[in-house]
């Protein structure tokens, strides 16, 4: 079971995705905890943000833009991420456990150690993305992964 820390009081924790890490470590060092748990950040401008190490499960990303967006350590159990664009984005040691990520554009996204169990990936575009061996494997036994998403993160089947 995973534990977490209490959730951030501060009032402005929600806004902190705009600055992201400012140590831009992709290890998940970071000089401020980012907490997102819960927030609303529907269709908000991250481009290029990181987000290394951040607490983001029950939180809304729908339509965010997170193009560049370097997520390492991340936190996003249950998350919605419907129609986010998650174009060129790094994505290291993400849990997505039962996440929402139909429509997700993860085209040219470096993809290792994700968290896909219970992830819905409906629609979801995975051209040109580097994705690590044993992610394909895990992709690949998501009964959401369908159609065309099935060659390109690189399905035997």
């Amino acid at each position: 079971e995973t534990r977490l820390p209490p959730l951030d009081t501060d009032p402005m924790r929600c806004d902190k995705a705009y600055d992201g890490n400012t140590l831009g470590m992709a290890n998940g060092l970071s000089d401020k905890l980012l907490d997102f748990r819960f927030c609303d950040l529907k269709g908000a401008e991250l481009k290029g943000k990181t987000l290394s190490a951040a607490l983001m499960s029950g939180a809304d990303f729908s339509k965010a833009n997170m193009v560049e967006v370097v997520m390492s350590k991340a936190y996003a159990v249950g998350a919605n991420f419907e129609g986010a664009n998650l174009q060129n984005s790094v994505l290291d040691r993400v849990e997505f456990k039962n996440a929402n990520l139909r429509g997700v554009n993860f085209i040219n996204a470096v993809i290792t150690g994700i968290d896909w169990e219970g992830a819905d990936v409906t629609d979801a575009i995975f051209d040109d993305a580097l994705i690590s061996v044993q992610d394909v494997k895990n992709l690949c036994i998501n009964p959401t992964l369908k159609g065309d998403a099935r060659a390109e993160v690189g399905c035997k089947n």
